[in-house]
């Protein structure tokens, strides 16, 4: 699949691979109005990724379904919506969008790595109560739901459980990490909100972990690991650790084309070694 905001809609995609080939387009987080983002600058390459803070800029979601999702839909890609807000009725309301969006979005990804306005020192996937707010909430949608979440908390476990018990059908581990750059001469952040997050292959093996720590304590409960994949072994990696299917983000800006080629690329590193099929992989290096 594509990482949500990575790909922007999807179907800038369609023109270096064929959507339909891949598990799911997953797009750009989308919130319940129109969403004008941070100031520039947004991106600034790091040297194993890219820091970013571009704000969740959107056309929000009724605009999306009337404008974006049909042009999509036409490529015969399976769609994953990826929904944020600031509290929990901005969830509910992104949600409550969806209820009616056609049967090519197979799922909605509920983006809990999002700073909570009722709670200003944590985002709400720092918070096992938030989490579960949050995930309850976007049951409106009236589709399977997962919960992003993030890496930057001691208790991704728990967190994970309480999207469960809230209703999630999978977890996606994990987003981004927290960090930033400053420009020496300027004296200033590089990016014009100041803080971002780390993206890329410097995350690698911090998303791994996440993965792995959330395997061990929910072994039944279906993972996608997203963080640093750029090539088939990354995605091996990831599913080991416990991951039942991958996200591709960072990679795709280098090279558009990375989840197809990474994907086909799993398939030549999986008939190497006489491996019928991924799921033989899931969570084989915990040794059970």
């Amino acid at each position: 699949m594509t990482a949500s905001g990575t790909a922007g809609h999807g179907t800038e995609l369609a023109a270096h691979l064929d959507t339909a080939s891949l598990g799911a387009i997953v797009v750009k987080s989308l919130h319940a109005e129109p969403w004008a983002g941070n100031p520039a600058p947004r991106v600034h390459a790091t040297p194993a990724g890219m820091i970013n803070s571009v704000g969740l800029q959107g056309p929000g979601v009724a605009a999306w379904l009337q404008h974006d999702l049909p042009d999509l839909a036409a490529t015969g890609a399976r769609v994953v919506v990826s929904i944020w807000g600031r509290t929990v009725d901005e969830f509910a309301r992104a949600a409550e969008l969806l209820a009616g969006a056609p049967d090519v979005v197979v799922a909605v990804e509920v983006n809990a790595s999002c700073p909570n306005l009722e709670d200003r020192r944590a985002l709400f996937a720092h918070s096992v109560a938030a989490t579960g707010e949050v995930v309850d909430a976007a049951s409106a949608a009236r589709r399977p739901l997962w919960a992003k979440l993030s890496p930057n908390t001691p208790d991704l476990v728990e967190v994970a459980a309480a999207a469960v018990a809230a209703g999630a059908e999978a977890v996606t581990v994990a987003n981004t990490v927290l960090g930033m750059v400053i420009d020496t001469e300027a004296r200033r952040p590089m990016l014009g909100a100041g803080r971002g997050g780390l993206s890329g292959p410097a995350i690698r093996p911090v998303a791994v972990r996440a993965v792995y720590d959330t395997h061990e304590a929910h072994p039944d409960l279906p993972i996608i690991g997203v963080g640093g994949i750029a090539a088939a072994e990354d995605a091996v990696q990831f599913l080991l650790a416990g991951a039942t299917a991958v996200q591709v983000g960072t990679a795709t800006f280098a090279d558009p084309a990375a989840p197809a080629r990474i994907l086909r690329d799993l398939g030549r590193w999986c008939d190497e070694r006489g491996v019928a099929s991924v799921a033989e992989l899931v969570g084989g290096a915990h040794g059970r």
